[in-house]
């Protein structure tokens, strides 16, 4: 093992056990009426005031989950998959599918439905975003592990750590590739 491996393991162990919280804990739901204001020249509901409620959404479940504040650190494959329209009553569910160290995935999905109408809302988008807990200085802070309880949460876990695979590896080659660069003598 090399020293920083060593040191790492070390650091691992050294850290208190924290219980974990079963998925439903911190699992909500933010509901939002559309009105004009929230429009794109389109008339429909603007893609960013989707993407701010997906955000408060995930934000509350994080901080849920961890116990205290909780930032942004990406977002990921944010699908519109229907139009939004003024007069829409929106439902943004979260939930944390996965857990690290100091970080979070939640995935969220996105329902509409009329306000004036019985019919049943239908999933209009998703996102997932990647949360870190972070301490009164800014620091990461470890987080408890989620604890899957239905075969759709225990299916959750598994697609987020594939996600989390390939985000890694994605960074890990585009770093590469910059690193290529500069010792070519390109500029960025």
């Amino acid at each position: 093992m090399t020293d920083q491996a060593e040191q790492a393991s070390a650091a691992q162990q050294a850290l208190p056990e924290i219980p974990g919280k079963p998925t439903s804990a911190s699992r909500t739901t933010l509901s939002h009426i559309m009105t004009h204001s929230d429009t794109n020249l389109l008339g429909t509901v603007h893609g960013g005031v989707i993407m701010k409620l997906v955000d408060d959404a995930a934000g509350a479940v994080a901080g849920r989950h961890s116990g205290g504040p909780a930032v942004t650190a990406s977002m990921d494959e944010m699908a519109f998959l229907e139009p939004v329209r003024v007069g829409d009553l929106v439902h943004v569910k979260a939930q944390v599918n996965w857990t690290g160290r100091s970080s979070m995935e939640v995935g969220v999905r996105v329902l509409a439905e009329r306000w004036n109408e019985s019919a049943p809302a239908t999933q209009v988008g998703s996102a997932y975003l990647v949360f870190a807990a972070v301490d009164a200085d800014g620091k990461p802070r470890t987080v408890p592990p989620v604890l899957p309880e239905t075969e759709k949460d225990k299916r959750r876990y598994q697609e987020a750590q594939i996600r989390r695979t390939h985000r890694l590896a994605r960074r890990r080659a585009i770093m590469e590739l910059r690193e290529r660069r500069v010792a070519e003598g390109y500029e960025d």
